[in-house]
């Protein structure tokens, strides 16, 4: 395999990645815009579901050498960061409500 062919394999996959954790992100907003509130045991398992099965997809990636394990960890950290913030911004909104 060219070593252009592999840069672009891990380029895809690396884009793949991150757009599923756009859409994870996503979707929990769509939650909490719809006023799931975030101790609901649904919106737990979703994002539980979620993360895990986000989890499995970087390591997949990680182990056929797509991306190097540290890429994976930012991955997953940016993403509960977001979710962090967003799950603050909605307390905040809560409480002011």
């Amino acid at each position: 395999m060219s070593s252009n062919v592999a840069l672009e394999e891990n380029q895809q996959a690396l884009a793949l990645l991150k757009a599923d954790a756009d859409q994870i992100l996503q979707l929990i907003k769509v939650q909490m815009d719809n006023l799931t509130m975030p101790q609901c045991p649904l919106y737990e398992e979703v994002l539980d579901t979620q993360m895990y099965g986000l989890s499995r997809e970087v390591d997949f990636a990680v182990r056929l050498k797509l991306i190097n394990e540290s890429t994976g960890k930012d991955i997953l950290e940016n993403l509960e960061r977001e979710l962090s913030a967003l799950h603050e911004a909605y307390q905040k909104h809560k409480s002011s409500s």
